[in-house]
């Protein structure tokens, strides 16, 4: 289900990382594992945008590379160091803000469509933004969800035209970043390997068969359906802890 959701929609990790904790895996474990199950995914989407990364993209992709594999790796350090008990009070509030960043994506999209070519760069804004994006780099590694809008929102800040090349640089940065933090959390040996592998191919065949039915589903219901999953997640959890 996780994988059909990601093809059509994203929210993916509203199911895959409840299902973790239900089966019995602990918080932070089961955050590593879940980012293990869906990095390979998100690494095949970067694969196909490939030909959208133009001057531009080249030219901007390596700083902000670079300072969202700092901000992955101490994002993940600090979720490593947070005692499971605290991460577990957290997840209620990190799962409904990454719902409602669902929920206003949309409007936040169109603003960047009318942002996107209206402030050129600058050293000053090159800077502010890689200080803004070392920050949703910590959110990354620490948990990610929803956090695909707000990277968006950077590079529209840094006067990105093509929303497609935008797409591509998106999906790479949180790749980088989710793979740093992978990296991280294999160091540490806590991704649980089994349930790791199993949720790769349940996602892998949930995306490819999401993919096919996507064309003949309304992406809308599809949206009510994540942003239903997310508040419902977020209530289960509130209520439980």
């Amino acid at each position: 289900m996780a994988g059909a959701l990601n093809s059509v929609a994203g929210g993916g990790s509203f199911i895959s990382f409840p299902a973790l904790l239900f089966s019995g895996v602990a918080p932070i474990a089961a955050n590593a594992t879940n980012t293990a199950a869906v990095w390979p995914g998100t690494m095949a989407s970067t694969f196909a945008y490939r030909k959208e990364f133009g001057v531009d993209a080249r030219r901007l992709l390596p700083p902000l590379l670079v300072t969202g594999s700092l901000g992955g790796v101490l994002g993940a350090l600090i979720l490593l160091r947070t005692p499971q008990s605290t991460f577990l009070h957290l997840v209620p509030w990190l799962l409904l803000a990454a719902t409602l960043l669902f929920v206003f994506s949309g409007r936040m999209t169109a603003w960047i469509r009318r942002r996107a070519g209206h402030q050129k760069g600058s050293r000053m804004l090159m800077v502010g933004v890689l200080f803004l994006e070392f920050f949703v780099a910590i959110y990354v590694g620490y948990f990610g969800a929803g956090v695909g809008i707000l990277v968006l929102a950077l590079l529209a800040l840094l006067g990105m035209e093509n929303i497609h090349a935008m797409n591509g640089m998106k999906t790479l940065i949180v790749s980088v970043v989710n793979g740093v933090a992978l990296v991280t959390f294999i160091w540490a040996h806590i991704v649980v390997w089994p349930q790791a592998l199993l949720m790769l191919v349940g996602a892998s065949l949930g995306g490819y068969g999401g993919a096919h039915y996507a064309q003949k589903t309304n992406p809308k219901y599809i949206r009510w359906l994540v942003i239903a999953v997310g508040f419902g997640m977020s209530a289960c959890f509130f209520i439980r802890y």
